[in-house]
Protein backbone atom coordinates (compact mmCIF):
# COMPACT_ATOMS: atom_id res chain seq x y z
CA UNK A 1 0.00 0.00 0.00
CA UNK A 2 0.99 3.46 -0.67
CA UNK A 3 1.75 5.98 2.01
CA UNK A 4 0.40 8.99 1.72
CA UNK A 5 4.07 10.91 1.14
CA UNK A 6 4.37 8.68 -1.61
CA UNK A 7 0.90 9.12 -2.87
CA UNK A 8 1.88 12.73 -3.10
CA UNK A 9 5.06 12.54 -4.39
CA UNK A 10 3.44 10.75 -7.18
CA UNK A 11 0.94 13.82 -7.54
CA UNK A 12 3.67 16.37 -7.47
CA UNK A 13 5.62 13.96 -10.37
CA UNK A 14 2.66 13.89 -12.34
CA UNK A 15 1.70 17.21 -12.52
CA UNK A 16 5.19 18.38 -13.07
CA UNK A 17 5.35 15.81 -16.35
CA UNK A 18 2.05 17.34 -17.53
CA UNK A 19 3.47 20.47 -17.58
CA UNK A 20 6.54 19.95 -19.18
CA UNK A 21 4.04 18.24 -21.63
CA UNK A 22 1.70 21.02 -21.85
CA UNK A 23 4.66 23.42 -22.20
CA UNK A 24 6.33 21.92 -25.43
CA UNK A 25 3.33 20.78 -26.95
CA UNK A 26 2.87 23.61 -29.51
CA UNK A 27 6.90 22.89 -30.07
CA UNK A 28 6.61 19.65 -31.69
CA UNK A 29 7.58 20.66 -35.86
CA UNK A 30 10.41 22.83 -33.55
CA UNK A 31 13.77 22.14 -35.66
CA UNK A 32 15.91 23.63 -32.78
CA UNK A 33 16.31 21.99 -29.27
CA UNK A 34 18.58 22.98 -26.20
CA UNK A 35 19.16 20.55 -23.35
CA UNK A 36 19.33 22.68 -19.79
CA UNK A 37 20.70 20.74 -17.04
CA UNK A 38 18.17 21.09 -14.17
CA UNK A 39 19.41 20.36 -10.44
CA UNK A 40 17.25 17.38 -9.20
CA UNK A 41 14.77 17.09 -6.43
CA UNK A 42 15.05 20.74 -6.36
CA UNK A 43 11.54 22.76 -6.80
CA UNK A 44 12.59 25.90 -7.74
CA UNK A 45 14.54 24.24 -10.45
CA UNK A 46 11.62 23.40 -11.63
CA UNK A 47 9.62 26.13 -11.02
CA UNK A 48 12.46 28.03 -13.19
CA UNK A 49 12.43 25.71 -15.74
CA UNK A 50 8.49 25.53 -16.87
CA UNK A 51 9.20 29.24 -17.11
CA UNK A 52 11.92 28.73 -19.47
CA UNK A 53 9.73 26.06 -21.47
CA UNK A 54 7.45 29.50 -21.93
CA UNK A 55 10.35 31.68 -22.84
CA UNK A 56 11.85 29.17 -25.36
CA UNK A 57 8.45 28.85 -27.14
CA UNK A 58 8.60 32.27 -28.14
CA UNK A 59 11.76 31.21 -29.96
CA UNK A 60 10.69 27.97 -31.80
CA UNK A 61 12.76 26.25 -30.10
CA UNK A 62 12.15 23.23 -27.62
CA UNK A 63 13.72 22.69 -24.08
CA UNK A 64 14.72 19.40 -22.66
CA UNK A 65 16.12 18.95 -19.21
CA UNK A 66 18.77 17.21 -17.75
CA UNK A 67 18.14 16.38 -13.90
CA UNK A 68 21.80 16.39 -12.48
CA UNK A 69 23.00 17.10 -9.01
CA UNK A 70 24.01 20.50 -8.04
CA UNK A 71 28.03 20.25 -8.88
CA UNK A 72 27.93 17.68 -11.38
CA UNK A 73 25.18 20.08 -13.46
CA UNK A 74 27.59 22.91 -13.21
CA UNK A 75 30.83 20.43 -14.65
CA UNK A 76 28.47 18.84 -17.70
CA UNK A 77 27.00 22.92 -18.47
CA UNK A 78 30.79 24.53 -18.34
CA UNK A 79 32.26 22.22 -20.37
CA UNK A 80 29.30 21.89 -22.98
CA UNK A 81 27.86 18.80 -22.71
CA UNK A 82 24.78 20.48 -21.87
CA UNK A 83 23.61 23.43 -23.35
CA UNK A 84 23.44 25.41 -20.18
CA UNK A 85 21.65 26.08 -16.45
CA UNK A 86 18.43 26.34 -15.86
CA UNK A 87 18.56 28.84 -13.03
CA UNK A 88 21.94 30.19 -10.91
CA UNK A 89 22.97 32.78 -9.03
CA UNK A 90 24.66 35.64 -11.12
CA UNK A 91 28.20 34.65 -9.44
CA UNK A 92 28.51 31.98 -10.75
CA UNK A 93 29.63 33.44 -14.46
CA UNK A 94 33.17 34.41 -12.19
CA UNK A 95 34.12 30.69 -11.48
CA UNK A 96 32.51 29.00 -14.41
CA UNK A 97 33.32 31.35 -17.28
CA UNK A 98 31.90 29.38 -19.97
CA UNK A 99 28.71 29.87 -18.48
CA UNK A 100 27.19 33.31 -20.13
CA UNK A 101 24.35 34.88 -17.72
CA UNK A 102 21.26 35.93 -19.95
CA UNK A 103 19.72 39.50 -18.62
CA UNK A 104 17.76 40.33 -17.06
CA UNK A 105 17.20 37.71 -14.19
CA UNK A 106 14.37 36.24 -14.84
CA UNK A 107 13.08 34.53 -11.50
CA UNK A 108 14.55 34.39 -7.66
CA UNK A 109 14.54 32.49 -4.75
CA UNK A 110 14.34 33.85 -1.03
CA UNK A 111 16.91 31.77 1.33
CA UNK A 112 15.13 31.17 4.42
CA UNK A 113 16.02 29.93 7.53
CA UNK A 114 14.29 26.78 8.82
CA UNK A 115 13.83 25.40 12.08
CA UNK A 116 12.39 23.34 14.20
CA UNK A 117 8.76 24.13 15.27
CA UNK A 118 8.65 25.77 18.79
CA UNK A 119 11.84 27.24 18.34
CA UNK A 120 12.40 30.92 18.42
CA UNK A 121 14.94 32.38 15.98
CA UNK A 122 14.98 36.15 15.09
CA UNK A 123 16.48 36.40 11.64
CA UNK A 124 17.72 40.08 10.37
CA UNK A 125 20.17 38.80 7.22
CA UNK A 126 22.78 35.67 7.31
CA UNK A 127 25.11 37.01 10.08
CA UNK A 128 21.74 36.62 12.66
CA UNK A 129 22.17 32.57 12.68
CA UNK A 130 25.83 32.48 11.95
CA UNK A 131 26.41 31.52 15.80
CA UNK A 132 24.21 28.37 15.56
CA UNK A 133 25.02 24.77 14.04
CA UNK A 134 23.69 25.11 9.96
CA UNK A 135 22.47 22.61 7.60
CA UNK A 136 23.02 23.51 3.70
CA UNK A 137 22.30 21.37 0.89
CA UNK A 138 25.39 20.77 -1.24
CA UNK A 139 26.44 22.94 -4.13
CA UNK A 140 23.81 25.11 -3.66
CA UNK A 141 25.67 28.43 -4.27
CA UNK A 142 23.23 30.85 -2.30
CA UNK A 143 23.59 28.91 0.83
CA UNK A 144 27.18 28.16 0.17
CA UNK A 145 27.77 31.94 -0.28
CA UNK A 146 25.76 32.99 2.57
CA UNK A 147 27.05 30.54 4.85
CA UNK A 148 30.98 31.14 4.06
CA UNK A 149 33.26 31.04 6.54
CA UNK A 150 30.77 30.55 9.56
CA UNK A 151 32.04 27.85 12.36
CA UNK A 152 29.70 24.87 12.14
CA UNK A 153 27.91 24.36 8.56
CA UNK A 154 27.08 20.87 7.27
CA UNK A 155 26.65 19.84 4.09
CA UNK A 156 23.88 17.48 3.28
CA UNK A 157 22.69 15.87 -0.54
CA UNK A 158 19.44 16.86 -0.98
CA UNK A 159 16.70 18.93 0.47
CA UNK A 160 14.53 16.47 1.75
CA UNK A 161 17.76 15.15 3.56
CA UNK A 162 18.28 18.68 5.26
CA UNK A 163 14.56 18.89 6.50
CA UNK A 164 14.82 15.24 7.89
CA UNK A 165 18.09 16.31 9.49
CA UNK A 166 16.54 19.34 10.92
CA UNK A 167 13.92 17.60 12.46
CA UNK A 168 15.82 14.65 13.83
CA UNK A 169 17.88 17.49 15.84
CA UNK A 170 21.42 17.04 14.05
CA UNK A 171 21.91 21.09 13.49
CA UNK A 172 19.60 24.05 14.66
CA UNK A 173 18.42 26.27 11.41
CA UNK A 174 18.44 24.61 8.32
CA UNK A 175 18.54 27.24 4.95
CA UNK A 176 17.04 26.52 2.20
CA UNK A 177 14.94 28.49 -0.33
CA UNK A 178 11.27 29.43 1.21
CA UNK A 179 9.04 27.94 -1.62
CA UNK A 180 11.05 24.72 -2.23
CA UNK A 181 11.34 24.21 1.85
CA UNK A 182 7.89 24.35 1.98
CA UNK A 183 7.19 21.97 -0.96
CA UNK A 184 9.37 19.39 0.98
CA UNK A 185 8.19 20.09 4.06
CA UNK A 186 4.64 19.12 3.28
CA UNK A 187 5.98 16.23 1.07
CA UNK A 188 7.48 14.52 3.75
CA UNK A 189 4.48 14.94 6.03
CA UNK A 190 6.81 17.48 8.57
CA UNK A 191 4.33 20.54 8.81
CA UNK A 192 4.01 21.10 12.32
CA UNK A 193 7.47 20.22 12.80
CA UNK A 194 9.52 22.35 10.84
CA UNK A 195 8.58 25.62 9.49
CA UNK A 196 10.21 28.90 8.07
CA UNK A 197 11.84 31.92 9.93
CA UNK A 198 10.28 35.27 8.28
CA UNK A 199 11.79 37.75 7.10
CA UNK A 200 13.67 35.39 4.38
CA UNK A 201 17.56 35.95 4.93
CA UNK A 202 18.10 37.39 1.26
CA UNK A 203 15.75 38.12 -1.70
CA UNK A 204 18.61 36.64 -4.81
CA UNK A 205 17.84 37.13 -8.41
CA UNK A 206 18.04 34.10 -10.38
CA UNK A 207 19.72 33.91 -14.12
CA UNK A 208 19.31 31.68 -16.84
CA UNK A 209 22.81 30.95 -18.03
CA UNK A 210 24.19 29.26 -21.38
CA UNK A 211 27.22 27.87 -22.32
CA UNK A 212 29.20 30.22 -24.61
CA UNK A 213 28.74 28.18 -27.76
CA UNK A 214 25.40 29.86 -27.48
CA UNK A 215 26.68 33.27 -27.43
CA UNK A 216 24.39 34.69 -30.13
CA UNK A 217 21.12 33.07 -28.46
CA UNK A 218 21.98 34.94 -24.92
CA UNK A 219 20.65 38.50 -26.31
CA UNK A 220 17.61 36.74 -28.00
CA UNK A 221 16.42 35.00 -25.05
CA UNK A 222 17.12 38.21 -23.11
CA UNK A 223 15.10 40.05 -25.39
CA UNK A 224 11.72 37.58 -25.17
CA UNK A 225 12.12 37.96 -21.14
CA UNK A 226 11.91 41.53 -20.66
CA UNK A 227 9.13 41.57 -23.64
CA UNK A 228 7.18 38.93 -21.33
CA UNK A 229 8.16 40.71 -17.85
CA UNK A 230 6.75 43.78 -19.25
CA UNK A 231 2.99 42.62 -20.42
CA UNK A 232 2.67 40.49 -16.78
CA UNK A 233 2.90 36.95 -18.44
CA UNK A 234 5.90 35.63 -17.22
CA UNK A 235 4.80 36.50 -13.42
CA UNK A 236 1.60 34.96 -14.63
CA UNK A 237 3.65 31.75 -15.27
CA UNK A 238 5.47 31.44 -12.62
CA UNK A 239 2.22 32.02 -10.21
CA UNK A 240 0.13 29.05 -12.24
CA UNK A 241 3.36 26.77 -12.05
CA UNK A 242 3.27 27.32 -8.12
CA UNK A 243 -0.10 27.07 -7.76
CA UNK A 244 -0.05 23.50 -9.63
CA UNK A 245 3.25 22.61 -7.30
CA UNK A 246 1.39 23.23 -3.87
CA UNK A 247 -1.58 22.02 -5.35
CA UNK A 248 -0.30 18.09 -6.23
CA UNK A 249 1.54 18.00 -2.91
CA UNK A 250 -1.95 19.56 -1.08
CA UNK A 251 -1.86 17.10 2.55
Amino acid sequence: MKTSNEAARRRWLQAGAGACLLGAFGLAHAQTVVRISRLENVPDQFLGGEMLVAIYKRLGITVEFVDLPAKRSLLESSEGRVDGEVQRILAVQEQYPTLLAVQPSFNSIEPAAFVRSGVTLRVDGWKSIAQHSIGIVRGVGSSERGTQGMASVQPVTTMENLMQSLDAGRFDVAVNDRFSGLLVIRKLGLEGKVQPVDPPLEHIPLHHFLHERHRDLVPKVGQVIRTMQASGELERVRQQVMDTMLAAVKR
